[in-house]
C-alpha cells in the first residue's frame, strides 16, 4: 500500500470512533466498554494477587456505604452494576474506580476525607471518570497519537526527511498539544459530574471545596494549570463553590425524598 493510502487508512479508522460525554463533549472512542471492563478487572485482580488490599473491615464497610449511595444515582448501566470496594494498603490520600465495577480507596484517604460528604466527593469524582468513559478515551487518544507519529514518520520518509527527528517532534507535540489538555478536561468534567452525583445521592456538594482544599494543603501546594492533569487549585475551588450553590436545591430535594445516607466508620 502506498504511504499516503496507509496514512489515510490509519486516520480513517480513528476518526470513525466518535462519542459524546455526559456533559456533551465530543470524544474519540475506538475501544469498547467490554474491552475496558476486561482491562479494569485484570488490573484490580493483579493488585489483589500482589497483596495490595488491606484487611480493614470498618473502612471497607464505610467506603462501600458511600459508594453504594452514589452508584444508586448513576445512569445505566453503571447503577445496576455490582461494584466491589477494597481498601488499599497505602498511606497516601488517593482513590480510584475502574471499568468493570471496582473501587479502591487508600487508607491514607480517610485521614483527609473526615466525613461521608468529603469521601463522597472523592468517590463521586472517580466514578465519574468511569461513567464518562475517560479510560477508554485516554486509550483512544494514545492510539491516535501513535498513529500520528507513525503517519508522520512514513510521510517524512517519502519526502527525504529524517524520519526519527520528525517522529520525536510529533511525539512531543502529541503529548503536550493533545493528551494533557484532554486529561485536564476530563478532570474538570469528573469534578462537575461527581458533584452532581453526590448531590443527587444526598451528600452535601459544598464538601467538595473543603475536601480539595485539604488535598491541596496536604500536597504542599497545587500544580499550575499549564501542563497539569488537574485544574489549578484556585480555579477549581471557585468552580466547585459556584456549582455547589447551584446544586443545593438538588441536595435538599434528595434528602427530602429519602436519599439520606448515614455512613459512619
Amino acid at each position: 500500500m502506498k504511504p499516503r493510502l496507509l496514512i489515510a487508512a490509519a486516520l480513517a479508522s480513528l476518526l470513525a470512533g466518535c462519542a459524546t460525554s455526559p456533559t456533551g463533549r465530543s470524544q474519540l472512542m475506538v475501544v469498547s466498554d467490554a474491552q475496558m471492563s476486561q482491562m479494569g478487572l485484570a488490573s484490580f485482580n493483579q493488585m489483589r494477587q500482589q497483596g495490595k488490599f488491606a484487611n480493614a473491615p470498618k473502612e471497607r464497610a464505610y467506603a462501600t456505604c458511600v459508594a453504594k449511595a452514589l452508584v444508586s444515582v448513576l445512569p445505566p448501566p453503571w447503577n445496576t452494576q455490582q461494584w466491589e470496594v477494597q481498601i488499599v494498603d497505602d498511606n497516601t490520600a488517593n482513590a480510584f474506580a475502574l471499568p468493570g465495577g471496582r473501587i479502591g480507596v487508600n487508607q491514607g484517604m480517610f485521614k483527609v476525607a473526615s466525613n461521608q460528604d468529603q469521601l463522597a466527593v472523592v468517590l463521586g469524582h472517580e466514578l465519574s471518570h468511569v461513567v464518562a468513559r475517560h479510560g477508554a478515551e485516554r486509550v483512544s487518544d494514545n492510539m491516535a497519537a501513535q498513529a500520528a507519529v507513525t503517519a508522520g514518520s512514513i510521510y517524512a520518509g517519502t519526502r527525504g526527511a529524517d524520519a526519527g527527528n520528525v517522529a520525536a517532534l510529533l511525539g512531543a507535540g502529541a503529548t503536550v498539544g493533545v493528551l494533557l489538555p484532554f486529561s485536564r478536561t476530563q478532570e474538570a468534567e469528573a469534578d462537575t459530574l461527581g458533584q452532581r452525583y453526590m448531590a443527587k445521592a444526598g451528600f452535601d456538594p459544598r464538601a467538595a471545596v473543603t475536601l480539595w482544599d485539604k488535598m491541596e494543603k496536604q500536597g504542599g501546594g497545587g500544580t499550575p494549570a499549564f501542563l497539569s492533569t488537574h485544574p489549578a487549585p484556585n480555579k477549581r475551588a471557585q468552580v466547585l463553590g459556584q456549582q455547589a450553590q447551584q446544586l443545593l436545591p438538588v441536595y435538599q430535594q434528595a434528602r427530602a425524598s429519602g436519599h439520606s445516607p448515614n455512613c459512619k466508620m
